[in-house]
Formats: C-alpha cells, sequence, structure tokens
C-alpha cells in the first residue's frame, strides 16, 4: 500500500508539470524598416515650449486664491490669480472722495472765474488741485486691477509657483505660461557634424511616448558651443496643433544630409542583431503565433544606432530590441 501511494504521489506531481505552462516573457519589438538612409545621421533630442511666459503681480499683497492648475489650457485675458485687494479698495475710496471734492470746489469757483471776480492764482491753483486729484484716482483704480492677474497670452499653464495665503513679490512669477501650438526639438550637435546641418536640412522627427513621428521644419542653428561637450544646441521646428507634444519629452532626431542616400536595404537598431559564438549574425524574429526563433541574418553597413539588414527578413517582420536574454528557442512573448 505505501508504494502504491508513492507511485500515485509521483504521477500526479509529473501530470502538474506537464499542465504547467511557462508564463510569456515581455520584450520591446519593432517592425522591420522598408528603407536605409546611408550617411543619415541619429541623435536624442528635447521638446522645448516654442514661448515661455512668466505672468506676475505687479505690486506685493497677500494672494487670495489661483484659478489654475498645472496643465490647463488658458485664453489671452483670462484671470488667473487674485490678491488681496482690501487696501486698494479703501484707497480707491479715498481718492473718490478727494476727486468729488475737487469736482465740487471748480464748478463753485468757476462761476466767481466767469465774472471776473476771481484771482487767476488761485483759478490756477484750483485747476491743479483737480488734475492731482484726478490723477491719484486713475493710480487707484490701476492699483485694484492689478489684485487681478489675468494671462497676456494663450497657453498652457506650466508651473504654478505661488499658492493661496503667500505673499507675492512685485514681478515674482505666480505661474508660467507656455506657448505649444508649435514647439522645438532641440538636439545638441558635435562641432565635426555642424557643416553638415542648415537651416533647411531634412529632418524625421519620432515621440515614441506618444506615438508620434512627423517630418522637421526650419533649424535654427547654435553659434556657441557647450565648454564641455564641444557641442552646439540646434532647434528644429515642429507644428504642434493637437498639443500631444510637451516640453521635457524625449525625441528621436534624424538628420538627412545633402550626401545621405537611401539604398535598397531593410534596417533595424544596432542592439536587435546580435552575434554567435561561430560568428553568425541573428535576430530573434517574433512569429504569427507569438513565439520568438533565433533567425541568421546578414548585414551591411551602420549609421547611427541602425544597422542595414540585407538578407534573411522581411519588410514588416517583427523584431525584438530588448529583453532578448531571456529568449530560447519557441519562448512565448509579449510586448
Amino acid at each position: 500500500m505505501m508504494l502504491l501511494a508513492i507511485i500515485l504521489t509521483v504521477c500526479s506531481c509529473s501530470e502538474k508539470k506537464a499542465g504547467a505552462t511557462k508564463a510569456p516573457i515581455r520584450v520591446k519589438t519593432q517592425l522591420v524598416g522598408p528603407d536605409f538612409n546611408d550617411y543619415a545621421q541619429d541623435y536624442v533630442g528635447i521638446v522645448e515650449e516654442r514661448e515661455a511666459t512668466a505672468v506676475s503681480f505687479t505690486g506685493m499683497g497677500v494672494v487670495r486664491r489661483v484659478l489654475v492648475s498645472e496643465g490647463q489650457a488658458v485664453s489671452r485675458g483670462q484671470l488667473l490669480a487674485e490678491m488681496d485687494d482690501t487696501q486698494a479698495r479703501n484707497l480707491l475710496s479715498g481718492a473718490e472722495a478727494t476727486m468729488a471734492q475737487a469736482s465740487d470746489a471748480l464748478a463753485r469757483y468757476q462761476m466767481l472765474h466767469d465774472n471776473g471776480s476771481l484771482p487767476e492764482v488761485q483759478w490756477v491753483e484750483i485747476q491743479s488741485k483737480v488734475a492731482q486729484a484726478r490723477s491719484q484716482l486713475e493710480i487707484a483704480r490701476k492699483n485694484l486691477a492689478d489684485c487681478r492677474l489675468t494671462a497676456p497670452v494663450a497657453g498652457i499653464v506650466g508651473k504654478k509657483l505661488v499658492k493661496a495665503g503667500e505673499t507675492a513679490m512685485p514681478s515674482q512669477a505666480v505661474v508660467t505660461l507656455l506657448d505649444i501650438s508649435s514647439i522645438k526639438v532641440k538636439v545638441a550637435i558635435p562641432e565635426a557634424d555642424m557643416e553638415g546641418i542648415s537651416s533647411n536640412t531634412s529632418s524625421t522627427i519620432k515621440v515614441e511616448a506618444v506615438g508620434k513621428e512627423a517630418r522637421g521644419g526650419h533649424i535654427e542653428k547654435g553659434i556657441v558651443a557647450d565648454a564641455l561637450t564641444h557641442t552646439y544646441d540646434v532647434r528644429i521646428n515642429l507644428q504642434n496643433p493637437d498639443r500631444k507634444l510637451l516640453p521635457g519629452m524625449v525625441a528621436n532626431v534624424r538628420f538627412i544630409t545633402s550626401g545621405s542616400q537611401t539604398i535598397s536595404a531593410k534596417s533595424l537598431p544596432v542592439t536587435a542583431v546580435q552575434k554567435s559564438a561561430d560568428g553568425k549574425m541573428f535576430v530573434w524574429a517574433v512569429g504569427r503565433d507569438g513565439t520568438a526563433h533565433r533567425t541568421n541574418v546578414s548585414v551591411g553597413s551602420t549609421m547611427g544606432n541602425h544597422i542595414a539588414i540585407t538578407d534573411g527578413l522581411s519588410v514588416g517582420q517583427r523584431v525584438v530590441t530588448e529583453g532578448y536574454q531571456k529568449l530560447s528557442e519557441g519562448t512565448k512573448v509579449v510586448y
């Protein structure tokens, strides 16, 4: 009986192991591209706003409330924040009273002046007091209006730098407004590559964070090099009507210089191609059933972080670019 129980236990364990399935391995993949641009240059860039505006109060005071949040779209003239206006209202009330008194005095002395009963010097003095009162009234009105902070331009709120209850100083930024209707992609270019880039150099920009790829526009070339890296900042203008591209996003930039040629070959990132012990080059191709298969390939020239695939793959095949260290023949993958 004991022997029979042991046999049944071993059989049960064997069945469980046979029935268990290994979980798929998560990898990153890329489709094999149709063309390879020889002499093209690949760089990494950072998305920047077209213009940033720091919005601030002109006077000092306690912020009563901030009406916008970071990332919010605002229109020109929209109310952004308010400052405690108690003192400004009191000053306005005093200025209005002074103006009313001066206007009343002017009306009473007007009759005497018209009859010739008022010395000219006194009449000029009365007019001066009215002008002073009017000036003080305008200043008081402006001070009250300045307690309301409005957007000078339309844009997206980038940062909110002052909170309700804090004291805002003159010219201290309360919020920053970013214009991202069009953006710029900043790329650091080595000094040796600057000669091949002009304001009209063709470029393609890919931002994986939002799955967007577009052709770059006009290029602005910096003329001052970084003292440490000896690179120059180049900015590529790009339209952003849907406002999906946000400042700080990483972009893959490819410049296609005047000497570039498109040759008949397929391309992949260099990291996707590996070398076996016998010296053969291979990749991990993903089949239609979601399994990885070791596939030998022939390669050509490299440019930047891409390499030409001259044989072994077809356009549209899916190849593993990251996570291949855990793969073996027939491994199930997800991507």
